[in-house]
């Protein structure tokens, strides 16, 4: 499971910068990859957020997002709200633990990296 924390520890890390830097407040994740089929993951991914957690049908969105694309610029779908029907989602996980637990977790997080960044070895 330490595996599978880390992830959504180091999710949390990259999506507070780029929170910090646009100046705005994230509310909801969606989510694609291998990864996402595993539900402890996403459970946690929201938990630690506090956000939630979207995993689509398909799963594989790059591939999605290509061929809805391709098909958006020839003319195979009319509008935008067309492409938005076929992205559908098929489990939100909501947040489940208090901000007061979840802020305590990440601090953990954070002060293990912390102690691994002056990790040294002694021969």
């Amino acid at each position: 499971m330490p595996t599978l924390e880390s992830i959504a520890y180091q999710t949390r890390d990259v999506l507070e910068a780029m929170q910090k830097d646009a100046d705005t407040r994230l509310s909801s994740l969606r989510v694609d990859g291998g990864a996402v089929a595993n539900n402890f993951l996403m459970q946690f991914q929201s938990d630690i957020l506090g956000a939630y957690v979207e995993r689509p049908i398909i799963r594989e969105s790059t591939a999605l997002g290509a061929a809805l694309l391709a098909g958006l610029a020839v003319g195979f779908w009319q509008d935008l709200d067309e492409v938005k029907e076929k992205m559908r989602i098929e489990k939100t996980f909501t947040p489940g633990i208090e901000t007061t637990e979840r802020n305590y977790k990440y601090n953990g997080w954070k002060k293990a990296v912390s102690r691994a960044k002056d990790w040294e070895e002694h021969t």
